[in-house]
Parts: structure tokens; C-alpha cells; sequence
């Protein structure tokens, strides 16, 4: 324990937050609506943490959209998911404290700042096949929210992930997507993509360094943000947290911090409280090597801020780390691109190729491990498996030209990009090849094993049903309706990495 000198630099509030996530930003915005004195302080140089560069879904049952949605829910029914999914790896007093508080947090946050969520009218939970499960209501997504609103803040947020951008910063969701694939072949479509293009392009030619139209997780980080500047709470940028200072003698407590800020330490005391919301720690290797399983390694999507700061600190006075949690991460498929200079280009495999029609997942052994369809956890918890006795990781993802050309893979693009397609080939990134014999003598696996695969895999896309791993057995997983013949192939490794939806 420290108790905390006083220096000249000295700063004072009630409450000291760290981390600028979507947990952090709502634990200032709160403490600030209930009249404390607040700041927050952020390790890098933007706000928003894994929050702004994530798919930004939230799963907030009993909420009062899913009703009107179609989806009426009970507490009976939620708490029977959740013991059929959780179990025991979270205490159930926890668990039932996030089941009574969700809606009501909701309803406060819509009331009291920026906020706004849409409920997903259809939404199959995760493990739709297990009691209590619901098709839809619970996962909510952030509204579209214009970034222009932020003002000269606005160059402060955290840029979304590339992966989530097109026409070299614009913003696009799924459906947002699916329209501009279209633009050719429906007026809808032509109609939504001119819109996008058009409200891009006005960004663009007004100075902004990106797209305005902000969707997705950095939505939500941005309507956070925007609540956090009405409230007027102070934000500190590249400001690490150093140290947490405790009083010692017969009244204990946390009494403030050291922040390095401008290269120089700066104290800052807590009348009241010090919020760790520091996230993770996907980047620390000393961590991951106590913690993960293995292999493991630097694969994250997250922030590389994530090293586990918050974490690191709380154990030096006292903290523990629960135990008996079913998974150290929530995890995501992750490949990867070394470019010339030595930078690595990620991309998360979360849905939007990986569990489409025609696509195969296979490990060193040349053989199906996984439903492809599956959740990204679920995905990831296969690769480990698979490498308790063939390896997994990395895996491979197979399909042939029109896939791709339909769906893209990774940083293969969909829609005649056969150019870029082509570097990400000698980069390495991608191989390809006229047949799964030559496909399979690239990557150095036994060809007459992923022929087999690749034949049993049409066998049942073309039947509609998998035996073997049930893929589109269940509402979440089924878009396995269409035959797949390989002709030409390409394939991405993939490995496990931490990302937050």
C-alpha cells in the first residue's frame, strides 16, 4: 500500500474512471448524472476501446422492444438459457443481478443520454438448440448515429476497423453491404448504395478523415461519447494509469492515482471511487502464457492497449482473479497479413463469409473439426480441440472462385477484385490453385485427404444435411442450403484471437 504524496501537479475529483470503453465511458456518465465530479482518463490517443472497433450487438434480454418485435421473453424463460449455457461458470447471484438490471439500464440510458438500440426482430440466440432459448428480441444493435454531432471531439473517436469500411472509410453494416453488391440488380439497392455513396462522398469533400455515418460498435462508442461531453466530464488522452495509491493506517482505502501524462507523472486524487475498466489482455505475453491455452500469441483484434494494466495493478494490492470461468476470452477466427513493412493486417472471421454456403473448414489432417457455421467462440473452441491431437491451429478455410467472388474471404474482397486478389496470393495470404490437388500440395497437406472432404462436404450441401457436424441444423447456422462443387480454391489460416462484439 501507498499513500499518495502532494505534489504541485496535483489534480482532484470524486470519481477517477480508466478506460474509455463502452463500460468505462458508462461508469462516468452515471457517476456525472448522480452529481460527482468525474475523469476520465485513456491509455491512447482515442476514445472508445474494443467497444469502437466491434460488431457493437448487445444481448439485453427482457428489454422492452421484444415484445413489439415479436419475441414476448420471461425471467423463467431467460434464467433457463442461461443455466443451460453459463452453468455454474458465473456465480447465479451474478448472473441473476444481470438479468434484473439489463432492461432497467437500458430504459436509463435511453432516458438520460444518447443512447438508442435497435432490437433485432430476428435473432436467433447463440445455442438456439438449448432450453430457453429465443429466435429473436434479445441481441439489440446501436442506432446509426451521425458523427458530425461530435464535433471537433469527433477526431478523438477510434476509427473502426478497416475490415468494417469500404471506398477508403465509409462505414458499412451487412445489410449495408448486401445493397451495394446489388447496386446493379435492383432498384432498392441502387437506391440504398447511391445514399451511402453520396452522404460518403460529402464527408470526404467536407475535410473529414473519414465517413460520419457511424455504425456498428463504433455507434455506440460514439452516442457514449457524445453523452460524456454533454455531461461535460473531462477526458484525458495517452494518459496510462501508473499507479493506485491506498491509505494506509486504520481507515484503508483507494485515495487516487498516478497518470503519466506528457511524459511526466501526475497525481490525481478520489475523493470517492477509482473505476478499473481497462479491459483485457489479449496483448500482454506474459499473461496469455498464464492464462490462455495454448498455442497462443499476438492474433487479437483488440486495441494493443489491451495489455492488461488494470489487471496488472489490481493483483499488486490485493485483487484475485476469478476462477472457474468456462473460457479465459470470448473468442474469434482471426487471419492474418504480414505486409513488406512488417505491419500485420487482421481480419476477425466472424459471419459474414466463414458461415456461408460452400464454404469448408478443415485442419492439418485435411479434415472437416466444425460446424463453419458456428458461433466465432465456438469456432475458435474447435480449432483448440481439433489440436489436442491433429492441429487446428492454424486451420484452413476452402472454397472455390464464385464463393469468393460472392462473398469474398478475409481480406479478399467479393466483387471482381481480381487484382487485389492476386497480391494477397504473393503475399501469401491467400493460395490458390486449379485443383484441391494442387490446392492441397501448396499448403502441404495429404491431397487425397481434402479431396475426400471436399467430396463428402458436397455430399451433404447438396442432401442439406450434415450428419457429421450439424451445420444448418439450427436456426443460428442455417444457411447451408446450396450445393458446392471446388474448382478453383483459395484458403486463409486462421487463428484464434480476442475480439468483443
Amino acid at each position: 500500500m501507498t499513500a499518495m504524496p502532494s505534489l504541485h501537479d496535483e489534480h482532484e475529483y470524486d470519481v477517477v474512471v480508466a478506460g474509455s470503453g463502452a463500460g468505462g465511458m458508462s461508469a462516468a456518465i452515471t457517476a456525472a448524472a448522480a452529481g460527482l465530479q468525474v475523469l476520465l482518463i485513456e491509455k491512447t490517443g482515442r476514445i472508445g476501446g474494443s467497444t469502437a472497433i466491434s460488431g457493437g450487438a448487445l444481448w439485453l434480454p427482457l428489454n422492452a422492444q421484444s415484445q413489439p418485435s415479436g419475441h414476448p421473453d420471461t425471467m423463467d424463460q431467460v434464467q433457463r438459457y442461461m443455466r443451460n449455457v453459463v452453468g455454474d461458470a458465473a456465480a447465479p447471484p451474478m448472473q441473476q443481478a444481470f438479468l434484473d438490471a439489463a432492461a432497467a439500464m437500458l430504459d436509463w440510458f435511453e432516458a438520460h443520454t444518447a443512447v438508442r438500440l435497435a432490437g433485432r426482430s430476428y435473432s436467433p440466440d447463440y445455442y438456439p438448440d438449448r432450453a430457453g432459448a429465443a429466435l429473436g428480441g434479445r441481441s439489440m444493435d446501436p442506432v446509426m448515429f451521425d458523427g458530425r454531432l461530435l464535433g471537433a471531439h469527433f477526431c478523438h473517436l477510434r476509427d473502426p476497423l478497416p475490415e468494417f469500411m469500404v471506398l477508403g472509410g465509409m462505414m458499412v453494416t451487412m445489410a449495408d453491404a448486401q445493397h451495394l453488391l446489388s447496386v446493379t440488380k435492383s432498384f432498392q439497392s441502387w437506391r440504398a448504395g447511391m445514399k451511402l455513396v453520396l452522404r460518403h462522398a460529402a464527408d470526404r469533400l467536407r475535410g473529414y478523415h473519414r465517413g460520419t455515418r457511424l455504425v456498428l460498435g463504433n455507434a455506440l462508442a460514439a452516442r457514449l461519447f457524445k453523452s460524456l461531453i454533454e455531461r461535460r466530464v473531462p477526458y484525458w488522452l495517452n494518459a496510462p494509469l501508473e499507479q493506485i495509491h491506498v491509505a494506509a493506517g486504520s481507515a484503508p482505502g483507494v485515495t487516487g492515482v498516478t497518470v503519466l501524462r506528457a511524459g511526466k507523472p501526475v497525481r490525481v486524487r478520489a475523493r470517492r471511487a477509482v473505476v478499473l475498466a481497462t479491459g483485457g489482455f489479449p496483448w500482454s505475453e506474459k499473461l496469455r502464457a498464464e492464462l490462455y491455452p495454448r498455442p497462443t500469441g499476438p492474433w487479437s483484434m483488440a486495441p494493443q492497449g489491451n495489455s492488461g494494466d488494470g489487471i496488472r495493478l489490481a493483483l499488486a494490492l490485493g485483487a484475485t482473479l476469478g476462477t472457474g470461468h468456462a473460457h479465459p476470452a470470448f473468442w474469434a477466427p482471426v487471419s492474418i497479413l504480414r505486409q513488406p513493412d512488417g505491419t500485420e493486417l487482421r481480419y476477425p472471421h466472424l459471419v459474414w463469409e466463414r458461415a456461408k454456403p460452400g464454404l469448408m473448414a478443415v485442419n492439418r489432417a485435411a479434415q472437416r473439426f466444425v460446424n463453419e457455421s458456428a458461433s466465432y467462440h465456438e469456432f475458435v473452441l474447435a480449432m483448440y480441440r481439433s489440436h489436442q491431437g491433429v492441429p487446428g491451429i492454424p486451420a484452413y478455410l476452402v472454397c472455390d472462385a464464385p464463393f469468393i467472388e460472392r462473398w469474398g474471404l478475409g481480406l479478399a474482397l467479393p466483387g471482381g477484385r481480381a487484382r487485389a486478389r492476386a497480391r494477397l496470393v504473393r503475399a501469401g495470404y491467400l493460395h490458390r490453385a486449379d485443383t484441391l490437388r494442387g490446392l492441397a500440395q501448396l499448403l502441404g497437406l495429404d491431397p487425397d485427404a481434402l479431396e475426400r472432404s471436399a467430396e463428402r462436404f458436397s455430399g451433404f450441401a447438396a442432401s442439406g444435411e450434415d450428419p457429421d457436424f450439424g451445420k444448418g441444423a439450427t436456426p443460428t447456422t442455417a444457411t447451408w442450403a446450396l450445393p458446392t462443387r471446388p474448382r478453383t480454391l483459395a484458403w486463409g489460416r486462421c487463428k484464434p484471437g480476442l475480439f468483443t462484439p
